[in-house]
């Protein structure tokens, strides 16, 4: 039995059979690890014409999806799995409108067995679905997609791989946003490509040296390019020692200080360290 169940509803369900038969998504749907069912929604139209849209009320561009056929279709969905009163299935509605997605969302829907997606099309989805039917609306970044189709595949995969046995269980814990700091940098062979060399630290064998090179790596390509990270990281004394040196090379330009006054963050060093959490 998979640990967990993907119920995408769709106009295009084959949109998701190229990207679910490669690589790790694909090997884990081999292996049962992971289902995806997907589920047209024009066979949940209930006129010959298998109507899913119309035009707005009050006038405007555009079509917009009906409500009844995505009522429907998560109705037959929470009775074919059994769902009760009882059980908590997610079903998330992807939208421009929705709370960002992020790798705490997807450690979330991870703990459960079925996940419902539902993707938008056309001008977007009548009110009544985020309202009345959907536990939330997600969304995967501050942009306009044809349809919710990438967005749910997205999901897919963020969640898909947190899973038990979906790949090597240390790779998940070390990457950007597994934590509050982006990754640091990773190299391989050749030991230099180019005249660019890989650090020497990385090839002396001493764990502890390695380890504080790339602590120190990871505050600086945050404070480079997320400062706002830095305001939810549990920072100890040394990580803000660490990051006042960064930032007394870096802001010889002004370019980071610059960065934090377009965000309209307070000073990512302008606070006290975090309690051991």
């Amino acid at each position: 039995m998979a640990l967990l169940t993907f119920h995408i509803v769709t106009l295009f369900p084959e949109w998701f059979e190229s990207p679910l038969k490669v690589s790790i998504i694909g090997r884990a749907l081999k292996a049962g690890l992971v289902e995806v069912q997907t589920y047209q929604l024009r066979d949940f139209a209930r006129d010959k014409h298998r109507t899913v849209d119309d035009y707005p009320f009050g006038g405007g561009p555009g079509l917009v999806m009906k409500a009844e056929p995505f009522f429907l279709a998560v109705e037959f969905i929470l009775e074919k799995i059994g769902a009760d009163q009882d059980q908590r299935v997610p079903i998330l509605l992807l939208s421009p409108r929705g709370r960002p997605f992020r790798q705490e969302m997807a450690q979330s829907f991870a703990q459960f067995r079925h996940l419902i997606l539902l993707c938008g099309h056309y001008e977007g989805v009548d009110e009544r679905v985020g309202q009345y039917l959907a536990t939330e609306e997600v969304s995967i970044g501050d942009f306009i997609l044809t349809g919710g189709e990438p967005a749910a595949m997205v999901i897919v995969d963020a969640v898909s791989r947190i899973l038990p046995s979906v790949i090597d269980s240390a790779s998940p814990t070390e990457e950007s946003f597994s934590g509050p700091l982006l990754e640091y940098p990773q190299y391989t062979r050749p030991r230099d490509f180019r005249g660019w060399k890989v650090p020497e630290v990385l090839l002396t064998g001493n764990h502890q040296e390695i380890a504080r090179w790339r602590r120190r790596e990871s505050l600086a390509i945050t404070l480079r390019r997320r400062p706002d990270l830095l305001l939810r990281a549990h920072l100890s004394p040394e990580d803000l020692r660490t990051l006042a040196e960064i930032e007394a090379e870096e802001t010889r330009s002004g370019r980071l200080l610059k960065e934090w006054s377009r965000l309209g963050l307070l000073h990512p060093l302008d606070r006290e360290p975090s309690p051991t959490p």
